[in-house]
């Protein structure tokens, strides 16, 4: 589960530069939703600003060490039926533990959203409340979280 996080993988040029993250590429309807959820996406996370991302288009990031966010992510491969899931503001979340932080995965969705956070903002799921918003009102729900 090390790895997890480096899904997310942060890539810092500078304290205050660019964050590089590999975008997801979705299509159709996932890239769409995504579209809309990152341009309404909050300038602070967690008390953090927003910082640039590179290539950044379906993708965000806030803070250093980087609060990361990636839209139209594949399906986490442990996501099983019998997968726990939380809920955060309407949100369904499935939760991975790395050796650097969580990562957070949306399930129930048209497209999955996953959020990586360090531990320096721990508790880590604090951080979902800021983007579930934005990602209740524009990804749909396709499966409950129960």
């Amino acid at each position: 589960m090390g790895s997890l996080l480096a899904t997310g993988a942060l890539l810092l040029t500078g304290c205050a530069g660019s964050v590089a993250i590999p975008d997801p590429t979705p299509s159709g309807e996932p890239a769409a939703v995504c579209t809309a959820m990152l341009a309404d996406l909050p300038a602070q996370v967690e008390g953090q600003d927003r910082r640039d991302v590179e290539p950044g288009r379906f993708s965000a990031a806030w803070g250093s060490p980087a609060i990361t966010l990636r839209c139209g992510v594949d399906k986490p491969p442990t996501l099983e039926p019998t997968s726990q899931c939380f809920e955060v503001n309407g949100v369904g979340w499935l939760a991975e533990e790395a050796t650097t932080g969580y990562l957070f995965t949306t399930i129930g969705r048209t497209a999955y959203v996953e959020v990586a956070v360090p531990s320096d903002y721990a508790p880590e799921a604090n951080v979902l409340v800021d983007v579930a918003a934005p990602i209740a009102a524009h990804v749909p729900v396709i499966t409950p979280c129960q």
